[in-house]
């Protein structure tokens, strides 16, 4: 599906390299949006890109590493020089590596800490003024940040994960309460149980084997039922602004 009343809008997706946020990359671009393609894969962002232009679409891989605040900064003036104001920002960078706390694991906790949440703020801040602009000039602008079940749902061993996750929902909301007066809406997605490349990064055996039994045993959303969301959320009129969506599997209780 696609959403025409997207048509010629500017979009940055964060994470852009695979997962939730090609497929809303995917979307956005067949809608007729700009869409500005950061992650930390070039070649993989490059043929992503190539794949939107040659669909008919518009596409810039901008190589980005949102816990480098340089980097974060040189893909904003990047994104303006080549496409102008951005309207649409969705932060879908993120990463979770579950260990039992009594591990230790710091090395993880940082990594989920500056990627999940002060990846988020860094992208955040570097487009905030385009959308405050857009929103003055009568242009719809939307802030999207993609949390998880995890802020608001229990799982053992995932405790930094679920926290930074619930941190970026909290963000969400205390924002909304800064921008919304000023006609940005802000918008937090939490899905659960999703096919996509997020577990591949666990090194704790039995963990891994735990989500790829949840796997088995539940047909899990698809990355493109995320972004399906995200467009959807994103194509209402101006003065709607769906705050928080939830969206599980239907097995997944």
């Amino acid at each position: 599906m696609t959403y025409p009343a997207l048509a010629g809008r500017t979009a940055v997706v964060t994470g852009a390299a695979s997962g939730m946020g090609e497929a809303t990359a995917r979307l956005l671009a067949a809608s007729g949006v700009r869409v500005a393609l950061l992650a930390r894969r070039a070649e993989r962002l490059e043929g992503l890109a190539a794949k939107i232009v040659a669909d008919g679409g518009q596409a810039l891989a901008v190589p980005t590493d949102v816990t480098d605040q340089a980097s974060v900064d040189a893909a904003a003036a990047r994104v303006r020089g080549a496409y102008g104001t951005v309207d649409l920002v969705v932060n879908n960078a993120g990463v979770m590596l579950p260990n039992p706390l009594d591990h230790g694991r710091i090395d993880e906790w940082t990594r989920m800490i500056d990627t999940n949440l002060t990846g988020a703020l860094r992208v955040t801040r570097a487009f905030t003024a385009d959308l405050l602009a857009a929103a003055a000039e009568g242009r719809t602008a939307d802030l999207v940040n993609v949390s998880s079940i995890a802020s608001h749902v229990t799982f053992p061993d995932y405790a930094v994960y679920s926290a930074t996750k619930a941190a970026l929902t909290q963000l969400s909301a205390a924002l909304r309460s800064e921008l919304g007066p000023r006609a940005v809406r802000v918008s937090t997605v939490e899905p659960g149980l999703t096919a996509t490349e997020l577990g591949d990064h666990i090194d704790n055996p039995e963990l891994s084997e735990q989500l790829g039994g949840m796997f088995a045993a539940i047909p899990a959303l698809g990355a493109e039922d995320v972004a399906d969301l995200i467009g959807y959320t994103v194509s209402r009129r101006r003065e709607v602004n769906l705050r928080q969506l939830i969206v599980l599997p239907t097995g997944q209780a």
